[in-house]
């Protein structure tokens, strides 16, 4: 089976460049593109400030951090539940400079490209021109967006994940020719076993009638030796 992890992280900013940090990583554990239910969650204290602007979008202010771990205390519970297969996000790039940011203060090895898989690249390739935003790509897809007030990590996670699943058709993946031919045989093996053999003997009288017939007819093959 093929393991992947989606995930995605709430900031301090937008731009990691100007010294932004992470508050907030969560992280769910795919098989063969399906949610496996174990998961990963951590809120961290950035050691710096929280814009107005950003607890705008997230809800986090600094004093919900308070008595939280730093980046440093979460990191090897994270690269551990990452492990080494594709880690998923939308806009991928954004997650992965802000955890690479993270990692490079601490002198951890950084997320190589090579490991990503952006929904929002998925999404723009079978909806372009649309709106691909996350709020969008639950409502194209019918799924449950009520409990969505603020950004949210693991909620959010937990919303990727059932879009990604729409967007690979990840649900009929499971369901493999082999394991196809299975079932079937299984079930005819299942009703052949459970049937009961009826032997069929006609009575005297329908020996007769049958008899009487074939004389009726011209040149029977029942009658040829």
């Amino acid at each position: 089976m093929t393991r992947a992890v989606l995930f995605d992280t709430e900031t301090t900013g937008l731009e990691v460049e100007l010294g932004h940090r992470v508050i907030e990583v969560a992280a769910l554990e795919l098989m063969n593109d399906l949610p496996t239910g174990r998961h990963f969650h951590a809120l961290i204290h950035p050691e710096r400030d929280i814009p107005d602007e950003a607890t705008r979008i997230h809800g986090f202010t600094l004093a919900d951090l308070v008595g939280k771990p730093s980046f440093s205390g979460i990191v090897d519970q994270l690269i551990e539940f990452f492990a080494d297969g594709p880690l998923i996000a939308h806009n991928a790039p954004f997650d992965f400079g802000f955890l690479n940011a993270e990692f490079e203060r601490l002198g951890r090895p950084i997320l190589v490209p090579e490991r990503m898989i952006d929904t929002l690249v998925l999404a723009k390739a079978r909806f372009p021109g649309m709106p691909n935003s996350l709020d969008a790509l639950c409502r194209r897809f019918a799924i449950d967006l009520s409990a969505r007030t603020t950004h949210n990590a693991l909620l959010d996670c937990r919303l990727l994940a059932d879009v990604y699943v729409e967007l690979t058709g990840g649900r009929q993946r499971g369901l493999s020719l082999a394991t196809a031919k299975t079932v079937v045989e299984t079930i005819v093996y299942t009703h052949a076993s459970e049937r009961v053999p009826r032997p069929m003997v006609p009575s005297a009288e329908e020996l007769a009638a049958h008899a009487a017939f074939i004389q009726r007819l011209k040149d029977p093959v029942w009658a040829r030796g």
